[in-house]
């Protein structure tokens, strides 16, 4: 029997809010994170803030691999988890993490072989290439233990417990932060390494936060355990939910570099301007957002997985509305305080004029923002990657590049048209994932994938 509209909505805000706090602290701590590397990184060199920047832009390709492969991971998680069946939630939690091992190791041999040449390619001299290559092997090395984490976590939050990853993620950047200050600057006895010291801090936090999320997993703490791998339906089913998020992932990070230059035509104030507004927004707005998408992952997940499409798209309009509305007032406040946020981050006149409008634009995105990622959530937590996948290349290619540079500098009307564009390009992921979540294909396609595994177990 179905709740009535108000308790219902009582209802998922309460979950919403009880599931979203934990995983708003992992995301907020995760960004303090690289915001301590590069202040630490401030104080040996400009070549190492230039190093430890470029080699970031290949640093995140594990991440993209682990947010990919966690999207599978917290679809059959939660799936199963609404279903009742803990043996096919093991084995495919299981194989998640394996794979995710498995797609680590090239990494390593990449940062071994080619980090310095990598850095190279983007147009580094000399100097910056040996020290951006130097921190990129090392965190490279780590690569397989930040993708299993990031599954592991994505796994343990499909079952609703959003407060362990938050635990170990906590611990693992708190540590993290320490050895980045400890080896970076030699405090407290420790030798300077510099950017080395920040790199193997890197290394070191990840690997504590992939064993301790193995550790969970082997003990009695959660529900959820390992098991052994049987079929390749499972894998099947985790790769066609998983690469398409790869794939997005990765294509929306290679969006960033000719957008990076249209910037760059207007100047190297314009350029500093739109970093610093994507960091104020990175910082104080992408814990929320990212909260409301996991959120509505697990909630829709565990809804279809129970048998229940019409709660589940119920849901992920509650979520949606929600995050609409908490984000919208943050995009009000965003606006009003974008010149004095602005002056945090510098001194200069002419970049705090640029980036007081690019923090508007950003204010005004936050309205499509906030209908975005809950959808999108919804539709990964139904196994659906491809939809938030042509969002994501729709929005990146077509409009935050093409509507860019055609109102920029086809029509000339400059840096209004960069900010008119990351404005569309948001409202389009917004538009496509809305009319996608008003269709049953979604709903549909999780009812396939949880018959083909019961199928299996029969």
């Amino acid at each position: 029997m179905r709740l009535p509209r108000r308790e219902r909505v009582r209802s998922v805000g309460n979950r919403t809010l009880d599931l979203g706090w934990p995983v708003a602290v992992q995301q907020t701590l995760n960004t303090l994170m690289r915001t301590v590397d590069i202040l630490v990184t401030g104080f040996f060199s400009p070549v190492a803030v230039a190093a430890i920047g470029l080699a970031d832009l290949y640093s995140r390709i594990p991440l993209r691999i682990g947010m990919g492969l966690g999207s599978g991971a917290i679809s059959l998680s939660s799936q199963e988890t609404g279903r009742g069946s803990s043996d096919t939630r093991d084995r495919a939690i299981t194989q998640a993490l394996l794979i995710g091992l498995l797609c680590g190791i090239p990494l390593i041999a990449v940062g071994l072989l080619f980090s310095e040449a990598l850095i190279g390619l983007l147009g580094a001299n000399a100097a910056v290439a040996r020290e951006g290559g130097r921190y990129l092997a090392i965190v490279f090395a780590a690569a397989p233990m930040r993708i299993v984490g990031f599954v592991g976590a994505r796994a343990l939050q499909g079952t609703g417990d959003t407060r362990t990853p938050m635990v170990i993620n906590g611990g693992a950047t708190g540590l993290n932060i320490l050895l980045s200050i400890a080896l970076g600057l030699g405090v407290a006895g420790a030798p300077r390494l510099g950017i080395v010291g920040v790199g193997i801090a890197t290394a070191v936090g990840r690997t504590v936060e992939a064993v301790l999320v193995v550790v969970v997993l082997l003990s009695d703490r959660t529900s959820l355990s390992l098991a052994r791998p049987r079929g390749l339906l499972l894998t099947r089913q985790l790769l066609e939910v998983s690469v398409p998020d790869i794939v997005g992932g990765l294509g929306t990070e290679v969006a960033n570099f000719p957008f990076n230059s249209l910037v760059l035509l207007f100047g190297t104030e314009a350029n500093a301007a739109y970093h610093i507004g994507k960091r104020i927004y990175q910082q104080f707005m992408a814990p929320l957002f990212r909260a409301f998408r996991t959120v509505s992952s697990i909630l829709v997940g565990q809804e279809l997985g129970a048998g229940q499409p019409d709660d589940a798209r119920s849901t992920a309009g509650v979520v949606a509305g929600i995050s609409l509305t908490t984000l919208g007032a943050i995009g009000v406040l965003l606006f009003v305080a974008a010149e004095p946020l602005a002056t945090l981050f510098t001194r200069d006149a002419t970049t705090i004029g640029f980036a007081t409008e690019f923090n508007r634009a950003f204010a005004v995105a936050m309205v499509f923002i906030g209908i975005y990622f809950p959808l999108s959530g919804a539709l990964k937590g139904a196994g659906d990657t491809r939809t938030p996948f042509y969002a994501g290349i729709v929005g990146s290619y077509v409009f935050l590049i093409g509507a860019s540079y055609l109102l920029a500098v086809v029509l000339d009307f400059g840096l209004t048209g960069v900010y008119v564009g990351i404005v569309l390009s948001y409202v389009s992921r917004a538009a496509i994932v809305g009319v996608a979540i008003r269709s049953d294909e979604w709903t549909e396609l999780a009812a396939r994938m949880i018959a083909g595994r019961e199928s299996a177990e029969e």
